[in-house]
């Protein structure tokens, strides 16, 4: 029997399947030592200290994709397995970004909040379509390579920057990799964020590559630029895009994801071609679900004297 904290929460389904399996399980935890396991969401932080005041620790579980408020040096260090659940919100975010990116090109956002002021403002809200658009991706692994499929549903055509993804990868999508970052602004005048955010990544999306874009497409279309971001927050230089749909270099800026959450005061929130959500990429009935069920798995195995699928530091292993 292993003693499990979940500091975030997690399914009752999945809690149930740790339970069965003759685990010990805490949703509010005290404190880590003394568990053997402890599965976070974004909300926890496990820095350093934490994980070195929690000797009993075996094994971490991030209910997620992102492990970046995980010190993976300091788990390695101290012999402790991280996973996490990659593919199971996959489905959830590649919706959210597809809806984040139809409602920028058709203000959807802007006409509701003039619907409810008292405006009839059909006029002024002429929008653009995505088919016949150029759409670049920052990453292009799971989620973008899903939204991808959707793009292309639409008419839109591929790029990615992605130095990790093999080259015949992006043939299979029809999708066309460039080497340079730059490369991918210049082309597109829409970009999907789907990237990790690493010392590399951190402000990736900033001033000088947003003023990169061409605010036409494809198509010979005026349709302006258009940034979207489900991946995590930091990759996108909030202050930058706001100083880009300040000149008109973004025509529209939508973000799930912000550099430091709880977000609520940032001036970039009030501009009216700004429109976002508070990390909600994976905050579906569905999402959760797997998230869960696929975690709980994983621990199970670990308990069992197997390895998991989705261990993130293999150095544990050797």
């Amino acid at each position: 029997m292993a003693r499990i904290a979940i500091t975030d929460g997690l399914s009752k389904s999945a809690v149930q399947l740790l339970i069965d399996a003759g685990h010990q399980v805490n949703l509010e935890p005290p404190k880590l030592d003394g568990y053997d396991a402890v599965v976070i969401r974004s909300a926890t932080k496990l820095s350093r200290d934490v994980i070195e005041s929690s000797p009993s620790l075996r094994i971490i579980g991030r209910a997620g994709v992102g492990v970046d408020n995980i010190d993976l040096n300091a788990a390695t260090s101290a012999g402790i397995l991280v996973c996490n659940t990659p593919s199971a919100s996959t489905q959830s975010v590649v919706e959210l970004t597809i809806g984040h990116l139809l409602a920028s090109i058709r203000f959807v956002p802007k006409a509701d909040r003039d619907l409810r002021s008292g405006e009839w403002t059909k006029k002024q809200l002429r929008g653009t379509e995505l088919f016949g658009k150029r759409i670049g991706f920052i990453g292009f692994g799971r989620i973008a390579q899903g939204v991808g499929r959707v793009a292309r549903t639409f008419g839109m055509e591929l790029h990615a920057y992605d130095p990790y993804l093999p080259v015949e990868v992006a043939l299979e999508q029809n999708c066309t990799l460039h080497k340079e970052v730059d490369d991918i602004f210049k082309t597109c005048t829409h970009i999907a964020v789907h990237c990790n955010l690493t010392k590399d990544t951190h402000h990736l999306v900033n001033s000088h590559t947003l003023s990169l874009m061409p605010g036409i497409g494809a198509d010979g279309i005026e349709c302006g630029n258009h940034l979207v971001s489900c991946a995590r927050g930091g990759i996108v230089n909030e202050d930058d895009a706001l100083l880009a749909l300040d000149d008109g270099t973004l025509s529209s800026c939508a973000l799930d994801v912000f550099e430091n959450e709880p977000q609520t005061q940032h001036p970039i929130l009030h501009h009216p071609n700004f429109h976002g959500t508070p990390h909600i990429g994976a905050a579906t009935h569905e999402a959760q679900q797997r998230i869960g069920v696929e975690m709980a798995d994983l621990l199970i195995t670990y308990f069992n004297g197997d390895t998991p699928k989705s261990v993130v530091n293999r150095d544990v292993l050797n």
